[in-house]
């Protein structure tokens, strides 16, 4: 649950906005922050109920909400990742549980709110590379979600549950590309396709990922109301765990 905070903190230091030197105002403690988020993600607390030692609860959740509308956290993820081990890329998505607190922003638009909407709650999409490190996250049901997490993708590999195995959507536009395809075929086809199966046996790292995403209380259960909040959550979270 990474309940002692970013071990690698010398790797994001000089990365951060308010940094000493940086243009702007100088920020009184990124670390103190980076640590007051950490707190409130894993242990899913309103943003008020943040312990005094972390400092006024809304000029942080102010601050947090800042960074996410300028794509900050969104930054941050991708430098980390530029050293992603792609020579095979897993793709999967799971399922949260919306609190009744994630609804009703005021004067925002209900489109805005939701993340990737299923009949049981709410879908998120991860493509994580070879050592099981998440690179990228998105929204949307199982294939709308697949098209983004596999565009402009160099990999020598695909891996992926059935779900997946659809011709057009998924399979042809990979195939075309020359990755290999490592999804199981559906039951349905007329002609089962061929994989390895020995390859699609790494695909449990991908659900090993969503198993620590899950371990934060405020991921398993979403209570921001704002979709790109909830979205900068889950970045935070991945860039914790390239850091730790």
């Amino acid at each position: 649950m990474l309940r002692d905070g970013i071990r690698d903190w010398d790797r994001i230091k000089d990365l951060l906005p308010g940094r000493l030197g940086h243009v702007g105002a100088t920020a009184r403690n990124n670390r103190l922050f980076i640590d007051a988020v950490l707190y409130r993600i894993r242990t899913g607390i309103p943003w008020r109920d943040l312990p005094e030692r972390f400092g006024d609860f809304k000029n942080i959740h102010r601050r947090f909400s800042r960074w996410a509308e300028k794509g900050l956290w969104t930054n941050l993820l991708s430098l980390l990742t530029a050293d992603a081990d792609e020579e095979y890329v897993m793709i999967d998505s799971t399922l949260v549980r919306a609190h009744q607190h994630s609804s009703g922003a005021v004067g925002r638009n209900l489109s805005d709110q939701a993340i990737g909407r299923s009949r049981g709650g709410l879908t998120i999409h991860a493509r994580v590379d070879a050592l099981g490190n998440p690179f990228f996250l998105t929204a949307g049901q199982d294939l709308a979600g697949a098209e983004v997490l596999l565009t402009d993708i160099e990999t020598g590999a695909v891996i992926a549950d059935k779900a997946y195995d659809a011709e057009e959507r998924v399979v042809k536009p990979l195939e075309q590309a020359a990755i290999e395809v490592v999804i199981p075929p559906r039951s349905c086809r007329k002609t089962p396709r061929e994989y390895d199966r020995e390859l699609y046996k790494a695909r449990h790292l991908i659900e090993n990922f969503f198993c620590k995403l899950k371990h934060f209380r405020g991921i398993a259960t979403r209570y921001d109301k704002l979709s790109r909040n909830f979205l900068a959550a889950l970045q935070f979270v991945a860039i914790l765990i390239w850091l730790n």
